[in-house]
C-alpha cells in the first residue's frame, strides 16, 4: 500500500494539473471501487474548479470551489496518470477519467480496486470516518519528541506496531517505520512506552528526515507505485535495512546480518546488534 511519501509526491504531480483548473467532464467507467460512488459524483465534480489538492496522511483531498471536497485513497493499486496531448487508448483498470480544462486528461487506474472515492461537503473532511481518528502528521509541520512520547505513553506493544497505527503517527507504514527505527538505532521489538525523551527525539527526527527523503525520491516503487508523470520513485534504491535480509549491516561493522522477523502479520528488517 502506498505511504505518505507516495501520496505525497502524487499530489505534487497532480496540483498543478488541477489547481486553478476546471473538471470539464468526470466519467465512471464502474459503479465504484473499494465502496460504490456517492450517487450523482460525476455530475458534482462537472464544471467545478479545484482550489487546492492538499494531503491528509495517506488520502488526498480536492478542495472544488462551491463547497465539496473530493477524498481519493489508493488502496494497494491505485495510481493517477497525466495525458497531455498523446492520449494511448483507455486501459480496462482506468475506472475514472477527469477531463480538465488546461486539455489534461487525468485517469485514475486501479487493478485491485481497493481504492475509493469520496464527497464530503467543506469543512467536514476531518469528520469523515476514514480520516477522524488519525494521529499527528509526521511532516510538515515536523513530528517533536514530546509529541511521539506523549503519543506513545502507555503503549505495551512493540514500538515498531505502534508507529503502523494510524492513530499514533498518520501515514507511516511497514517500509519507512522500519528504516526510521533503524536510523534512530531503536529495536523494532522495544516496548512502545519505553520511546520517551531523548530516544523519542532521535526516532522523531528520523521519521521527519526519512520520510522527506522519500518524498523527494519520488516514493518507493516497489510493485505497482508510480508519479503521475509515470516515472518510478526512487527510495527503494536507498533502503538500509528493508529488504536486506542477510545482508551485513550498513552502519555499525559488527557482521552480523539484517533480520527479518514477523510483527503483526508484516514484515520487519533490523540490525540486532546496533539496534537497542
Amino acid at each position: 500500500m502506498p505511504e505518505l511519501p507516495e501520496v505525497e509526491t502524487v499530489r505534487r504531480g497532480l496540483a498543478p494539473h488541477f489547481e486553478g483548473r476546471c473538471i470539464e467532464r468526470v466519467t465512471l467507467r464502474r459503479d465504484g471501487l473499494r465502496f460504490p460512488f456517492p450517487e450523482g459524483m460525476g455530475q458534482v465534480l462537472t464544471g467545478r474548479r479545484v482550489l487546492d489538492v492538499g494531503r491528509r496522511a495517506k488520502f488526498l483531498l480536492f478542495q472544488l470551489e462551491d463547497d465539496p471536497v473530493l477524498i481519493a485513497h489508493l488502496g494497494m493499486s491505485g495510481r493517477f496518470r497525466v495525458f497531455g496531448g498523446d492520449r494511448p487508448p483507455l486501459d480496462k483498470h482506468d475506472h475514472v477519467v477527469f477531463e480538465l480544462s488546461d486539455g489534461c486528461q487525468v485517469r485514475y487506474n486501479d487493478p485491485r480496486r481497493f481504492g475509493f472515492m469520496d464527497l464530503v461537503a467543506d469543512g467536514q473532511a476531518s469528520a469523515h470516518p476514514m480520516l477522524a481518528s488519525l494521529g499527528p502528521e509526521p511532516v510538515f509541520p515536523a513530528l517533536t519528541g514530546t509529541q511521539l512520547a506523549k503519543r506513545l505513553a502507555g503503549r505495551q506493544g512493540p514500538i515498531k506496531s505502534a508507529l503502523l497505527d494510524q492513530g499514533v503517527i498518520a501515514g507511516v507504514g511497514n517500509i519507512y517505520a522500519c528504516e526510521a527505527l533503524f536510523d534512530a538505532g531503536i529495536s523494532p521489538r522495544r516496548k512502545g512506552r519505553t520511546v520517551a525523551g531523548r530516544r523519542a527525539e532521535r526516532l522523531a527526527g528520523a521519521i521527519g528526515d526519512v520520510l522527506e527523503a522519500a518524498i523527494d525520491a519520488g516514493g518507493s516503487s516497489l510493485r505497482d507505485h508510480r508519479q503521475p508523470s509515470g516515472e518510478w520513485g526512487y527510495f527503494q534504491h536507498a533502503f538500509k535495512v528493508y529488504g536486506r535480509e542477510g545482508e551485513t549491516c550498513p552502519r555499525c561493522g559488527s557482521g552480523r546480518p539484517i533480520k527479518r522477523i514477523v510483527q503483526s502479520g508484516r514484515s520487519t528488517f533490523f540490525c540486532s546488534a546496533c539496534q537497542r
